[in-house]
């Protein structure tokens, strides 16, 4: 009986031994540093809460409340926690497992030889109470390859974490540049308002006085109102700023009449390299959790790499099994066993060669989404750095462009009231500079903007120490 046990196994291991994993490799190629172009100068590392640096104290208020309250940060955490649960989960299929069952059943018995007298024809009790032991020895690491799997999920989600916070970051200080951009649109209807007004007196004056026709008369009586409607349209969207930010920080519309006019100091924030950071890949959570998800499928691929080879468990059992209830308390009643289980995968209809097949296309996939990500991060720092050097030569000429707008409106304004010039003339100098200082507003929006990104584009005040998630110790 022992040699035929012997033979089968034997057997069963060589028919095993036809069952091996195609010879399918992995294609794509991880990009690096060097594949990049990425150079010496480390990226800035700004303290936590960088955005503090603006000294704004609503802003921080603002962003402390988005931080704890955004809805979207509170679906990454949602999923940061069933990543972990799953990664506990896998982990506890490296563990034994002891389980106690017990069974009453009412049957009758059969007459035959099965069931000796005086139970044999009768209706009776059987019943069974047993501990069972079981434990994946896990010789060929199929389990602790899905353990790793899981591990390295658990640290792209929460690295995702880290990705949404700073997302939010950037999405509150972009709906903050966006209302300081609306105050200063109102301020110049305002001033544009007043100044009109300070015309339309000049003209009418110069009407009484024969100097001047109706027709300019009309003219500067239709810019007064031109400008209140501009100053209407400004508070209009200055209100839906206001709107965004009290969503962002998880606020409703109790929130909107509180929120004021930024106080902050936009020149004092946010230290620039000069050249792309070489650090950058290490700086952003979208990248490293990319980099997780390639490992993620690496350890995926070698557990169903293993899945070809036979799998042995061990199980035991300990109870007491009886035929009525009175009988499960006697010494007879004891049973007991132990012995290895050996699963051989021998015929699967090509199940096991296809789950390696598309293991190993999902490491394809991951290495080009994780190539995707760096040459996104690295496209997106080199347009922050073009971008805020463009707008720093843009400012510097454009700041003569107004000088000059502003100069040539106060000569034509001078000279108009004195009778020196015409309305015509006073009214292109009044496009010129009102041009000019909308261009001005725009230009540090926009420069706030692009030094925003830069942080985003470099991680913020990412750290990846700090994202490591609580995960089952080895």
């Amino acid at each position: 009986m022992n040699r035929l046990r012997i033979a089968a196994i034997a057997l069963g291991l060589a028919l095993a031994g036809c069952m091996t994993p195609p010879n399918v490799t992995v294609r794509e190629h991880r990009l690096d540093a060097t594949d990049v172009g990425l150079g010496q100068t480390a990226a800035p590392t700004p303290v936590d809460a960088w955005w503090r640096a603006y000294g704004d104290a609503q802003l921080d208020k603002l962003m402390e409340r988005a931080l704890a309250n955004n809805p979207t940060l509170a679906q990454a955490l949602a999923r940061l926690r069933g990543a972990e649960a799953a990664a506990d989960s896998a982990y506890a299929g490296k563990l034994p497992s002891v389980s106690l069952d017990a069974a009453e059943t009412r049957q009758r018995f059969s007459r035959d030889d099965v069931v000796p007298p005086p139970y044999a024809g009768g209706v009776h009790s059987e019943g069974r109470t047993l501990f069972t032991f079981a434990w994946d020895i896990d010789f060929w690491g199929r389990q602790s390859a899905l353990v790793e799997a899981a591990r390295a999920r658990t640290t792209a989600t929460a690295l995702d974490l880290s990705g949404a916070r700073l997302a939010v970051t950037g999405a509150m200080l972009e709906a903050y540049i966006e209302l300081d951009r609306q105050y200063a649109l109102a301020d110049l209807a305002e001033r544009s308002t007043a100044q009109r007004r300070q015309i339309l007196d000049i003209t009418r004056r110069r009407v009484g006085a024969g100097l001047e026709t109706n027709v300019e008369l009309r003219e500067a009586e239709g810019a007064v109102p031109k400008s209140l409607v501009e100053l209407k349209a400004a508070q209009a969207d200055r209100a839906r700023a206001a709107h965004l930010i009290a969503a962002l920080s998880g606020q409703g519309a109790d929130a909107y009449a509180g929120i004021e006019r930024p106080r902050w100091q936009l020149d004092a924030a946010l230290a620039l390299p000069s050249a792309l950071p070489a650090d950058l890949l290490g700086r952003r959570p979208d990248v490293l959790a990319a980099r997780a998800r390639v490992d993620a499928a690496t350890s995926n691929q070698a557990a169903a790499k293993a899945a070809f080879y036979p799998d042995v468990d061990l199980a035991a059992f300990a109870g007491v099994a009886a035929i009525g209830a009175g009988n499960l308390l006697q010494t007879a009643s004891a049973t007991y066993g132990v012995g290895p289980a050996i699963h051989l995968p021998l015929f699967d209809g090509g199940r096991l060669k296809a789950e390696y097949r598309r293991a190993t296309a999902e490491i394809d996939e991951s290495i080009a989404a994780y190539n995707a990500a760096v040459l996104g991060a690295v496209r997106e720092a080199a347009d922050a750095l073009t971008r805020i050097d463009a707008l720093g030569d843009e400012i510097g000429e454009q700041r003569k462009s107004l000088d000059a707008a502003e100069a040539a409106y106060r000569l034509a304004s001078e000279r108009y009231a004195a009778g020196l010039s015409d309305y015509l003339t006073v009214l292109n100098a009044e496009t010129e500079v009102l041009s000019a200082r909308r261009e001005r507003v725009e230009l540090a929006a926009a420069q706030a903007r692009a030094r925003v990104a830069l942080m985003l584009a470099v991680g913020g005040d990412f750290d990846a120490r700090s994202a490591a998630p609580a995960v089952v110790a080895n």
